[in-house]
């Protein structure tokens, strides 16, 4: 099935460190400054280690007021496509936007991918969710669309991957290549060059690119914590968090040009006043751990006892947590029950920009 097809609507035990899947890079997918492989297992000699995300969900929105509609609703202008050349198909492209209610706090994080109709002129759009919010996104789009000609439903003949480099140093290199491109979208992950590609495809095998190998989705959330990327309602909670305290402007997913959208008053205000006095930031467990981890909104405390912050979410031993920036350098800690005591540890991540740090 074609690529256009697809958005007219066509029927249809983990742990261990980041990069804990460790892949060969093979030399046909090396980049061309010729850099090694992570050390991996020399048997395996796969170049992408492939995640599928069975917890985002897709939802169409197709239409000739496809664009406007969303512009009305997202923090971030539209991911629209590279024109193409001759009768190539356009790239299709990624972008990063939150859902705001009228107080400005954080309803659904999404990817937004682009790709114009073959045999209509007006765009559409997948948009890529939590899929235990697929419900909700979809009625509050409805309930936005009003006289709108607009088109919202779900997408469930797609699959969502993540696509990471067999090498850290090499997540900005060469695109992976899809096994069946015909019925693939892929694209860069617009929050970091950090997380790799996101691809789209209706194949469910175990390898769908090139030289890819079927990893363990646990290591992709550590990844994603150890960056302090924050990704559906655990890490973002709807109607709690808020956009600039949760780094939306870090991972590019918001635009202070573009026209006035949902709950945009209080983002471009903290903007404009320069003052983000708490942040999500990634965070290293040391110690005892209850069972089941720590529960989400646990106080953080410095050495005196004074509050630096709450627990946000995490996997194991990593996670994120809500922190007053002035306090993250001191040591910190989270009390558990039993007069326990977990230390814990606050990075700034390297892509940041420097300023920030």
């Amino acid at each position: 099935m074609a690529v256009a097809a697809l958005f007219r609507g066509a029927a249809p035990g983990c742990g261990g460190p980041a990069w804990l899947w460790r892949l060969r890079a093979t030399s046909g997918h090396r980049r061309a400054s010729g850099s090694s492989g992570h050390g991996g297992d020399p048997a395996d000699g796969a170049a992408w280690a492939c995640f599928p995300l069975g917890q985002r969900a897709l939802v169409r929105v197709r239409g000739p007021d496809s664009a406007p509609f969303l512009l009305g609703l997202l923090t971030n202008d539209l991911p629209l496509p590279v024109p193409a050349d001759g009768a190539a198909s356009p790239p299709a492209r990624a972008g990063y936007a939150h859902f705001l209610n009228v107080q400005g706090r954080t309803l659904y994080d999404v990817i937004l991918y682009g790709l114009p109709e073959h045999t209509d002129p007006a765009p559409a759009f997948l948009l890529e969710c939590d899929s235990s919010v697929l419900g909700a996104l979809q009625k509050h789009l409805v309930l936005h669309k009003i006289r709108r000609k607009v088109t919202v439903e779900p997408c469930p003949e797609l699959h969502v991957w993540a696509v990471l480099p067999a090498a850290p140093q090499e997540v900005g290199g060469a695109a992976p290549l899809p096994e069946h491109q015909s019925s693939a979208i892929l694209a860069r992950d617009p929050r970091t060059t950090r997380m790799g590609w996101r691809l789209l495809t209706q194949d469910k095998s175990p390898a769908p690119v090139a030289g890819g190998r079927l990893r363990d989705v646990c290591d992709y959330h550590r990844h994603r914590y150890q960056q302090g990327v924050p990704e559906g309602v655990h890490d973002l909670p709807p109607g709690v968090a808020l956009p600039l305290e949760s780094n939306l402007v870090f991972m590019n997913g918001v635009s202070f040009t573009k026209g006035c959208y949902v709950g945009q008053e209080l983002t471009a205000r903290t903007h404009h006043t320069g003052v983000i006095r708490k942040r999500l930031f990634p965070v290293q467990l040391s110690g005892p751990l209850p069972g089941g981890g720590l529960p989400p909104g646990t106080t953080v405390l410095t050495e005196s006892g004074q509050e630096a912050g709450k627990y946000r979410a995490g996997q194991g031993d990593v996670g994120l947590a809500l922190l007053h920036s002035e306090k993250i350098k001191g040591p910190l800690h989270v009390s558990t029950t039993g007069n326990g005591r977990v230390a814990l540890t606050a990075s700034v991540p390297d892509w940041w920009p420097t300023a920030s740090k």
